[in-house]
């Protein structure tokens, strides 16, 4: 069985590393004939960071889909057609909003200098923060919105071709071409419908769990909800009962 990792907010929390008993876990399922792949709505040069270097060849989805890489190299990536990312880089220039932009790996960042995604952005120094124009294609968008202009901008959006994570805690705007979520980039692995576990705790996990055999939501998301097949509540003990679902899970799906 394959089983596929959402981190932020899953398996590893405020941003810090996932942690040495979690990954033991990992490893535990990869010894017993398991397959685990990590997806997240980081771009794979920022979900490096969180991984111990021993698990950087590991099957990954970044960008929510977006881009997908095995034995540490990025083989695929889904870019915006160039009619809608010129209209939304119309919307960003006309209402002045500040952005992380994310290419197969540098980035263009103009957003403020102490907007907490900062400590997340890059922190190993892998790539590097490019103007706008120099980036080879583009990935996925983020947008600093001002929460008095979230209507604004989200109607000037709808009409195009994208896919949209609004995140009102960070002010952020998550925007992905239509059609890119965690589930295509899984299936860029060869990964099919029903043959993986996911754990995921995000309305960006949506699309993975409703194509999976099974589903832990980790936490209470009220959209994420109806396509999980459990919960495991966000509590002190968080840790101890993720290692022991894996486990649990581990010799079900053997």
């Amino acid at each position: 069985m394959k089983f596929v990792f959402d981190l932020d907010g899953t398996i590893c929390f405020q941003g810090r590393p996932v942690s040495e008993k979690i990954l033991t876990s990992l490893e535990w399922l990869v010894a017993q004939g398991h397959e685990v792949i990590f997806a997240s709505a980081r771009p794979i040069r920022d979900l490096l960071p969180v991984l111990h270097e021993r698990f950087h060849a590991y099957p990954m989805i970044g960008c929510n889909g977006g881009m997908a890489a095995r034995h540490g190299k990025i083989i695929s990536t889904a870019g915006f057609d160039p009619d809608v990312l010129s209209a939304i880089f119309r919307i960003m220039e006309r209402r002045r909003i500040p952005y992380l932009i994310d290419g197969p790996w540098d980035y263009s960042y103009t957003g403020p200098s102490d907007h907490p995604i900062l400590r997340n952005l890059d922190p190993q120094k892998r790539a590097k923060n490019v103007p706008l124009g120099e980036l080879q294609s583009v990935v996925k968008v983020l947008l600093f919105t001002q929460k008095n202009d979230w209507d604004t901008v989200i109607d000037a959006l709808n009409p195009l071709d994208v896919t949209m994570h609004v995140y009102h805690g960070e002010g952020v705007l998550d925007i992905s071409p239509k059609g890119i979520d965690k589930w295509t980039g899984l299936q860029q692995l060869h990964v099919k419908e029903g043959e993986y576990v996911a754990f995921g705790n995000d309305t960006n996990d949506i699309a993975m769990f409703r194509h999976a055999r099974y589903a832990v939501m980790v936490g209470d998301h009220a959209s994420l909800r109806p396509y999980a097949s459990e919960q495991l509540p966000l509590h002190d003990h968080l840790e101890r009962d993720l290692m022991e679902k894996i486990d649990e899970l581990g010799r079900v799906f053997w």
